[in-house]
């Protein structure tokens, strides 16, 4: 004892601890420091050592202060077991207990006991009665090991010690308590704004994950979002930590494992020991390496809808409690909402680029307006169809200072589709170009756009380019008037020798000879015609097999070319011919390639008015080569991409009367290629047209 306390009577030496400990821990809010002021203002008080021990709030273990006379502090933690405080604490009151009146066993394995050379006084906190439901001290004890005789602090009054110091206690815990609140109130504040700030469904996994691991103090948080489709729980990959890495997806079916439990019930669950509920499913713990051994898992609801759940996992120190329960509840509102609005972020970004990728790839020109008439998109195949490339010239306009059209009220067709409710309004007229004032010719189709509430706030409007549909009825018109034109033609020369002849006009034998001479010209001419029908229905049809003869060129030019030589000399051309002996043999018919190269030469020689035709045939590099070249009236470019389409004529042939069917080159293209070759085209107008027809060889 010090000096001072020697000359002081007991009641003294008491109320002048007593008004220590008041002045110290007046101001003192914190457990530790609590504790270590009441074990060293004791011990030096009364010249005793002192040990202070409080269990922590999950029941794991004790922090233990222990005081020397001398003023030595010592701050260590025992576990429940080596503490051995439970039986002291469970008496309820101050008590002297001897040393040795402990069971051997006990002593050797208690922390506590190794301590004192005879006995203790001891009393338990928080006092009176350590299950008091208004205390927030959790159990402890003060001891005063070997106390002097004299020693003041005996076990009467150690209790209203006690009772004091229950009172700082409960205030130090309660301010502890207050302040981890505030904590977990920001921390979840801050969860709950970054949830509302994000759509992207990864920011929010990620900026999830920390924060709450570290305020509920747990190795891993896990969320698993439902299948809609099977119902199927798939737990989100980023999220599980680095022993799932190479693991396959985590998924739980419909039902399965805690997680499928609460999905289906929609109702939390703690669990302290997971492999103690038969509910669990241990396979991702024995696939993964990590262990399982405590959860909370709550659902992720949206509205009546659950949407998954979220797992926190286990708990680094102490067991999980409602306290966990209720701060892992107020995120997962927020979470839940936050997951479905970036889902519907997701699907609306997505519909977004579906559409403006069909809007961008459609072959008519799209347009949107406004309801004031204002162009807000065009794609495009419109900008094309007007000639122009100036995508922001458009926007923003209004749309009858952009659309100019040769006939018809476009202001007024606008007006009649946004007044339209079960039919939209089309409009045929001829559309002026941006680029010179030239006009196509389009069929203009518009139809309302209605908000929720039934309101037109834009229109869509389609142009259909014309121009190909009116070529293909010039096409259809020159291939009617052309074939009538070939039929008349020959059957009035029959009809008309065939009449000569029977009226007897040809009774000289060489006369009437000469008559069925052209009688005869004249239906092989007609036959020729069938046949190509013919041709043509069986490419239609599809019925025109892939032939696998062997077929030697050679001979098939030998046949065609001097009658083809001699009808260029009659009009006055020159006819070159270059074929390389012993082709290659190509895979196909005789028939078809007689018909092919007959039909290019023929082609030649009438498109040629003056000049030199040109016949080129030879073997390279796997291949067979034709080439047939002439110096005629040529083929205008815009005509070209039409040149091997059915019954299509070119302008320049039909307007210098050039008889035809449109068939023919359109049958030599399908025919070439039928048997794996190409043909291609060059040609200028007015200076001449090159074809030529590449077909692989026959391999030995």
């Amino acid at each position: 004892m010090s000096e001072q306390a020697l000359v002081m009577n007991p009641a003294d030496q008491l109320y002048a601890l007593w008004r220590q400990l008041t002045n110290e821990l007046a101001t003192v809010f914190d457990t530790h420091g609590v504790c270590a002021i009441v074990a060293g203002e004791i011990a030096a008080h009364t010249g005793t050592r002192t040990v202070v021990g409080v269990q922590d709030p999950q029941h794991n273990y004790y922090d233990v202060w222990i005081c020397d006379r001398d003023g030595r502090l010592i701050q260590t933690r025992w576990s429940n077991r080596k503490a051995s405080f439970a039986p002291l604490i469970q008496a309820g009151k101050a008590r002297k207990t001897e040393k040795f009146s402990r069971p051997p066993d006990e002593l050797i394995d208690s922390e506590l006991w190794q301590l004192p050379r005879q006995f203790i006084y001891s009393v338990p906190l928080p006092f009176p009665g350590g299950d008091n439901p208004m205390s927030l001290t959790p159990p402890g004890l003060v001891c005063l090991l070997d106390p002097a005789d004299d020693c003041y602090l005996t076990t009467e009054n150690l209790e209203p010690l006690a009772m004091n110091l229950t009172t700082f206690l409960d205030r130090a815990y309660m301010r502890h308590q207050l302040d981890r609140q505030n904590i977990e109130f920001a921390v979840v504040s801050d969860i709950n704004y970054a949830l509302t700030s994000k759509l992207s469904l990864r920011n929010i996994f990620q900026q999830l994950m920390d924060p709450v691991r570290r305020t509920l103090n747990v190795e891993s948080v896990s969320i698993g979002l439902i299948d809609l489709a099977t119902g199927d729980i798939q737990f989100v990959e980023i999220l599980m930590g680095p022993l799932f890495r190479n693991q396959p997806p985590i998924r739980l079916r419909k039902g399965q494992g805690i997680a499928g439990w609460v999905a289906e019930r929609g109702e939390a669950v703690i669990l302290n020991d997971v492999y103690a509920d038969k509910r669990f499913f241990s396979r991702v713990d024995r696939q993964s390496g990590f262990h399982t051994h405590s959860m909370i898992c709550i659902p992720l609801q949206v509205e009546e809808r659950i949407i998954g759940v979220l797992q926190a996992i286990n708990k680094q120190e102490g067991k999980f409690s409602s306290h966990d329960l209720s701060l892992l509840q107020a995120i997962a509102g927020p979470l839940a909402a936050a997951i479905e609005n970036a889902n519907l972020h997701g699907d609306v970004i997505a519909e977004k680029r579906r559409i403006e990728a069909i809007f961008a790839s459609m072959a008519e020109g799209l347009m949107t307006v406004n309801a004031d008439g204002v162009i807000t998109q065009v794609n495009d195949a419109l900008l094309t169809l007007l000639g122009t490339e100036a995508l922001d010239a458009m926007l923003g306009r209004l749309v009858q200072e952009a659309i100019r059209l040769k006939k018809g009220d476009f202001p007024g067709f606008v007006q009649d589709v946004m007044q339209a409710r079960d039919e939209y309004p089309q409009l045929a007229s001829d559309l002026y170009l941006v680029s010179n004032g030239a006009t196509v010719p389009v069929l203009i189709s518009g139809a309302p756009i209605h908000d929720e509430k039934g309101q037109v706030n834009e229109m869509i409007f389609v142009f259909s380019d014309l121009r190909q549909i009116r070529e293909v009825e010039r096409m259809r018109d020159d291939f009617f008037h052309g074939i009538v034109h070939e039929l008349r033609t020959p059957l009035a020369t029959i009809l008309m020798y065939a009449r000569m002849l029977r009226s007897g006009k040809a009774s000289d034998p060489e006369k009437a000879n000469r008559f069925l001479g052209v009688i005869e010209r004249e239906s092989d001419r007609l036959q020729k015609m069938v046949r190509q029908m013919l041709l043509l229905a069986k490419l239609e049809a599809r019925e025109w097999q892939r032939s696998s003869e062997a077929v030697q060129l050679n001979p098939i030019f030998e046949e065609i070319l001097p009658p083809l030589t001699d009808a260029a000399t009659e009009k006055g051309l020159v006819f070159r011919q270059k074929v390389q002996p012993d082709l290659p043999p190509v895979r196909g018919d005789k028939e078809t390639y007689y018909l092919i190269f007959k039909n290019l030469v023929d082609n030649a020689v009438k498109f040629t008015l003056s000049g030199t035709v040109r016949f080129d045939a030879w073997a390279e590099a796997g291949k067979v080569h034709v080439r047939v070249k002439d110096q005629g009236i040529g083929i205008p470019r815009l005509a070209i991409p039409n040149l091997f389409k059915r019954f299509y004529r070119t302008q320049t042939a039909v307007e210098r009367g050039i008889a035809g069917t449109g068939l023919g080159l359109y049958m030599v293209k399908e025919s070439v290629e039928n048997f794996d070759g190409t043909i291609t085209v060059d040609s200028e107008e007015g200076k001449g047209t090159t074809f030529t027809v590449s077909l692989p060889a026959v391999e030995d």
